[in-house]
């Protein structure tokens, strides 16, 4: 009787005037044969009018309710429209770069708010997008403490961030021949890194090597390393020799390693490193790293992903997860609380403070002080003969040393 082009599939559309509700999609005529019927919207009227006006899109409008107890769809703004439609293309995106920073933040938000990052074919180009524009804005500083399935999940995602200040990766099991090197070493992050937590990683000497290598060898690397935890790995005090390298450290942590403490390890390390051992326990070290930067809300969803993922591979019943992780967690306090950690912190002094080293035994008799020097000995001048005697030594040690180490030189060729 009536064609499909004068009654939609959608339903009628009823627009509110003045308190006068009216069909705006319907003939006259049609009107007129509703007129028995009450001008009150339905709850079915009001989704076919939803739906109409929507066009299957719910995120273009906001739902409010009036003081009546009715339905208000509001669109959003053509900013708001623009930024949702990037968003969710957003690893199309070009460059970003001279684009403003509060209109990038608010796309990264978007972008996160779709999980646009955790998507595995464009997480990774959607995050470098940001990161090649806004470097530490995105992320200055990372913690995946304990956070192994995270690394080797994400690990890919978690390179494209070249401008992070500090990273802990305490326990995630890295050992000596992660790709964790390269990353390290590369020369966005070296530039930018200052503080790094490599604790409980399993790493040796043959691993410090390799990090260390483009410090020695190329000069390029963790150059403006300031602080370096090494706490809980088997390395001894040849790897000494390759932490020399960093003449920014400040602050170093060798507690529970293969080193012994004692007057030789303070003075290797006052030698060749100007590090003195701490008598009380250094705040840098003490778990200070935490994520900050926009995409600290991206990290956290990794996270979740993760601990859902491994329920899945390790299911288990709830009596066992309840009874078995509080049996775990009360042995390892009673573990902590009877063993005690033998802590070996390191901190370069102020200069132009007078300081006094002393080596303390652990039954709490004093050892013979360290032969440090002091203020009075920085500042004492040498005659001109001991001055020539000197260099001559420095020389003749310099030609005697060999450049490269066949060791060094694999490294090199790898890197």
């Amino acid at each position: 009787m009536n064609s499909d082009e004068t009654f939609p599939h959608d339903g009628p559309i009823y627009v509110q005037e003045q308190g006068v509700l009216r069909c705006t999609n319907y003939p006259h005529k049609v009107v007129k044969s509703f007129g028995k019927r009450p001008l009150r919207l339905t709850s079915n009227d009001v989704t076919l009018r939803t739906r109409a006006v929507h066009g299957q899109r719910k995120d273009h409008f906001i739902n409010t309710l009036d003081s009546e107890g009715n339905i208000r769809h509001t669109a959003k703004s053509l900013l708001d429209l623009c930024l949702l439609y990037v968003g969710e293309n957003v690893e199309c995106i070009e460059s970003l770069v001279g684009f403003p920073e509060q209109m990038a933040a608010r796309l990264f938000a978007v972008a996160e708010e779709k999980k646009k990052f955790s998507e595995e074919e464009t997480g990774c180009r959607a995050l470098q997008v940001f990161c090649e524009a806004y470097e530490d804005l995105v992320l200055k500083s990372l913690c995946l403490r304990n956070r192994f399935s995270v690394v080797f999940e994400k690990w890919e995602a978690i390179k494209t961030f070249q401008s992070v200040h500090c990273l802990d990766l305490h326990g995630c099991e890295l050992g000596d021949s992660h790709d964790i090197f390269e990353y390290l070493t590369s020369d966005n992050l070296s530039r930018s890194l200052s503080q790094l937590f490599l604790g409980a990683n399993g790493l040796s000497d043959a691993g410090l090597q390799k990090l260390t290598a483009p410090v020695r060898i190329m000069k390029r690397g963790l150059q403006n390393l300031e602080l370096l935890d090494l706490s809980y790995n088997p390395i001894s005090e040849r790897a000494l020799g390759y932490l020399a390298c960093f003449q920014k450290l400040h602050g170093l942590d060798l507690s529970e390693t293969l080193m012994k403490p004692g007057t030789s390890l303070n003075g290797l390390l006052w030698r060749k490193m100007r590090l003195v051992s701490s008598d009380t326990p250094l705040k840098a070290f003490s778990h200070s790293c935490k994520t900050e930067g926009w995409a600290e809300e991206v990290i956290r969803q990794w996270e979740v992903e993760a601990v859902s993922m491994q329920k899945v591979k390790t299911p288990r019943t709830s009596a066992h997860r309840f009874y078995g992780v509080e049996k775990m967690f009360h042995e390892k306090l009673n573990v902590s609380a009877v063993s005690e950690t033998l802590r070996l912190q390191f901190y370069r002094p102020d200069p132009e403070t007078e300081f006094q080293v002393s080596q303390v035994k652990r039954d709490g008799k004093k050892e013979a002080p360290m032969d440090l020097p002091s203020k009075r000995d920085l500042k004492r001048k040498l005659s001109p003969e001991s001055e020539a005697a000197v260099l001559s030594s420095k020389v003749v040690k310099r030609q005697s040393v060999p450049s490269f180490s066949a060791e060094d030189l694999d490294l090199l060729n790898s890197y």
